[in-house]
C-alpha cells in the first residue's frame, strides 16, 4: 500500500514537481504572453506609469535637440578660400542653449531614477500580494510535490528580479521607442539616402537579435529553476538540521550544496556569457554603420548636398537611433531572467484552485458530528490506489480509533475527511450532507487536528494556542490550557503566557508544545476531533499528561484517533482496523483480540516486542 505522498522535505521528487520542471527548462516558454502580462501588472500603476512615460518624452527630446544644437554651433565655424570665419554672439547663445539641454536632461534623468523606483516597488508589491493570495488557496496536493524552497524563491527571489528589470529597464525601453521614432524622422529631414545607407543594418540587428534571443532563452530559466532547487535543499537542510548532525551527514550536505552551487554556475555563465555577446554583437553593427554613414556623409559633403555640421549631427542622430537596441542588448541578460521568473510566478498563479462548490447552508455551528464513508477509492497517484472500497459509519459523540500497517491509509482518511485530497469515487457525509456540499471553511471550522508534528507561530503562547479562535479572551485561553494540563508549566514560564516562542516552537519540549496544540484544539472548540499519532514521540509520562488532557478534549465530540502504540486506544468505543485499503475488522479491544485476525496480529506484534 503506498503511504502520505512524498515529504516535500525529502528528496524523492514526486511526479510533475520540482525534477519535471528542470526536464523541461529546455523547451521555450510562451515569453509574449507572460509580457502581457507583466505588462498589465505595470498598467496597474498607470499614474506613475504615464508620469514616467512624459518623463521619457521629455529626456527623448532633449536628447533629440542636443544633436541639431551642435549642428548649428559647428556650422557657425566656416572655412572660406582658407579663411576662419566665426560668428561668435550666435556661437555663444547657441553653446549656453547646448548647457541648458544637458542641465535639463540630467533633471529629469534624476526624475526618471524617482519614478522607475516606485512604479517597479508598487507593482511587485502587487504582484507578490496576488502570488501569496494564489498560494494559500492551492490544494494540499500541490505543496506535498514540490519543493517549500521552490515556492519560496519564486516568491523572493524571482519577485526580486523582475523589480530590478522594471527598476532599471523600463525606462530605457520607453526612451528607445521614442529615441527610434525621433531620430528616423529628423533623419529623414536631413538626408533620406543617408538615412536609408544607416538603416540598412536594421535587417542585420533584427536577425542576430532573434537567433541570439531563441538560443539564450533556455538558459536563463533554467538559471532560475536551479536556483530553486538550490533554496529547496537549504532550506532542507535547515528544517532537518538535527537530523544531519545525528547522522554526521554534514560532509553530504555540503557535498549535495556543492553540486547543485556548481550547476547554478555553470549554467549561470552560460546565461551571462550569451547575455554578455548581445552588447558586443550590437556594437559591432553600429559601429560598421557609423563607418558607412562617415563614408558616403563625407562623399556628399564633398558634392555640397549637406554640409559638415548636418554629417555630425546624422553621425549623433543615427548613434541615437541604434543606442536603445544596444541597451536592451546589454540588459538582456537581467530582462530574460525576469521573464523566467514571471513564467515560475504565473505557473503557480495559474494552478487551479482548491475546489469549493460547497453549496449547503450548513455551519460549523450546525455539525453534530456523524460521519460517513461510503464506498471510498482514493490514491495519490492514480496507478496506486491507497483506498479501495472502504466504508465506515461514525456516530455522534463515538470514539474511533484507526489502527493498520504503515501506508494502509489511515491518515488518508483523515485528509479525505478535511477535503485536503479529493476522493476518486464514493461519498462522505457529514451529518448526512455529502462534504462536497459544504463550504470548506464550515466544514474545516468543525474540525480540530493533533498532529504528531506540533506546528507552533512566532510569538507569544497565548496567541498560539488563540490561533483558532483568535477574538478569545484571556479568560478562555486560559481556561483552555487548564484543560490540556499545560497552565501549570506555562506558568513557570519566566513570562508566562506572553511568552515569546522561537520559530517552531524549539525553545519547548516536545511534550509542551504538543500540550500547547491541544489548547488550541481546546479552545477550538471543535465537534469532530482528530488525534493522529498524537503521542507517538513522546515518553511515557508525557504521554500520560497528553492522554489525561485529550480524554477531557475528546468528551461529548466525535473523536477519530490514529494510534501506533495500541496500549493507547484500547478504551476506544470501536477500534477500527484498514487492511488492503477497506476496513479489515472493527470492534472494542477485547472482540477483537477473541476473533485473533488482523488487529490480534498487530496487538500480539506489537507486545512481543515489547517483551523482548
Amino acid at each position: 500500500m503506498p503511504p502520505m505522498p512524498p515529504n516535500p522535505n525529502n528528496k524523492q521528487q514526486a511526479p510533475g514537481g520540482r525534477n519535471a520542471a528542470l526536464v523541461n527548462a529546455e523547451k521555450p516558454k510562451n515569453a509574449r504572453k507572460t509580457l502581457g502580462r507583466l505588462l498589465a501588472y505595470i498598467g496597474r500603476s498607470k499614474y506613475l506609469f504615464f508620469g514616467l512615460l512624459a518623463i521619457m518624452l521629455a529626456i527623448t527630446l532633449l536628447g533629440l535637440a542636443a544633436p541639431y544644437i551642435q549642428q548649428i554651433a559647428i556650422d557657425c565655424i566656416t572655412l572660406d578660400d582658407s579663411k576662419l570665419s566665426v560668428n561668435t554672439d550666435k556661437l555663444i547663445k547657441t553653446l549656453i542653449a547646448l548647457g541648458v539641454v544637458y542641465l535639463a536632461n540630467s533633471l529629469f534623468s534624476y526624475m526618471q531614477g524617482i519614478f522607475s523606483a516606485k512604479l517597479s516597488q508598487r507593482t511587485v508589491s502587487t504582484m507578490r500580494r496576488d502570488l501569496f493570495g494564489d498560494l494559500v488557496k492551492l490544494p494540499i496536493k500541490y505543496f506535498d510535490t514540490h519543493k517549500h524552497g521552490d515556492i519560496m524563491s519564486r516568491m523572493t527571489n524571482d519577485v526580486e528580479n523582475i523589480s530590478n528589470t522594471i527598476s532599471q529597464s523600463i525606462g530605457s525601453l520607453i526612451s528607445g521607442v521614442l529615441t527610434v521614432i525621433g531620430s528616423i524622422v529628423i533623419m529623414l529631414t536631413y538626408s533620406p539616402l543617408l538615412t536609408l545607407i544607416s538603416l540598412s543594418t536594421v535587417v542585420l540587428t533584427i536577425l542576430v537579435s532573434a537567433k541570439m534571443t531563441k538560443f539564450m532563452r533556455k538558459y536563463f530559466l533554467q538559471q532560475q529553476i536551479i536556483l530553486g532547487k538550490l533554496n529547496g535543499h537549504v532550506e532542507e537542510m535547515v528544517t532537518g538540521y538535527r537530523t544531519v548532525v545525528s547522522y554526521s551527514k554534514e560532509q553530504d550536505a555540503v557535498r549535495d550544496f556543492n553540486q547543485m552551487s556548481d550547476e547554478l554556475r555553470k549554467t549561470g555563465i552560460r546565461a551571462q556569457i550569451c547575455g554578455g555577446v548581445m552588447g558586443p554583437l550590437m556594437n559591432c553593427i553600429s559601429n560598421f554603420g557609423f563607418v558607412m554613414i562617415a563614408a558616403f556623409g563625407g562623399w556628399f559633403s564633398f558634392r555640397g548636398w549637406i554640409t559638415v555640421g548636418t554629417i555630425q549631427a546624422f553621425i549623433l542622430y543615427s548613434k541615437q537611433f541604434s543606442r536603445p537596441i544596444n541597451e536592451i542588448a546589454n540588459q538582456y541578460a537581467n530582462i530574460q531572467t525576469a521573464i523566467a521568473g514571471a513564467e515560475r510566478i504565473f505557473e503557480v498563479m495559474e494552478t487551479k484552485p482548491e475546489p469549493d462548490e460547497g453549496k449547503s447552508e450548513m455551519t460549523a455551528d450546525d455539525v453534530r458530528g456523524d460521519i460517513c464513508f461510503k464506498d471510498i477509492k482514493f490514491g495519490y497517484e492514480p496507478e496506486k490506489p491507497v483506498l479501495k472500497g472502504l466504508d465506515l459509519d461514525i456516530k455522534q459523540g463515538q470514539k474511533i480509533a484507526i489502527v493498520g500497517a504503515t501506508g494502509s491509509g489511515k491518515t488518508t482518511i483523515v485528509n479525505l475527511l478535511t477535503r485536503f485530497y479529493e476522493t476518486d469515487g464514493g461519498l462522505i457525509t457529514v451529518d448526512g450532507v455529502d462534504i462536497r456540499d459544504i463550504k470548506k471553511d464550515e466544514l474545516r471550522k468543525s474540525v480540530a487536528i493533533v498532529l504528531q508534528d506540533t506546528v507552533l507561530f512566532k510569538g507569544s503562547i497565548e496567541d498560539n494556542i488563540r490561533y483558532g479562535k483568535e477574538d478569545a479572551p484571556d479568560e478562555a485561553v486560559r481556561r483552555a490550557a487548564h484543560h490540556a494540563n499545560a497552565d501549570e508549566f506555562i506558568r513557570r514560564l519566566p513570562e508566562g503566557y506572553k511568552t515569546q516562542l522561537s520559530e517552531g516552537g524549539s525553545n519547548l519540549s516536545q511534550g509542551q508544545r504538543q500540550l500547547l496544540s491541544i489548547a488550541r484544539a481546546v479552545l477550538a472548540d471543535p465537534k469532530i476531533l482528530i488525534l493522529d499519532e498524537a503521542t507517538s514521540s513522546v515518553d511515557t509520562r508525557t504521554e500520560m499528561h497528553i492522554q489525561s488532557a485529550m480524554v477531557a478534549l475528546m468528551k461529548n465530540r466525535t473523536s477519530l484517533i490514529i494510534a501506533h502504540r495500541l496500549s493507547t486506544i484500547r478504551d476506544a468505543d470501536v477500534i477500527v482496523v484498514i487492511d488492503g485499503g477497506k476496513v479489515a475488522e472493527s470492534g472494542r479491544h477485547e472482540d477483537l483480540i477473541a476473533q485473533k485476525g488482523c488487529y490480534y496480529d498487530l496487538y500480539q506484534t506489537q507486545f512481543a516486542g515489547n517483551k523482548t
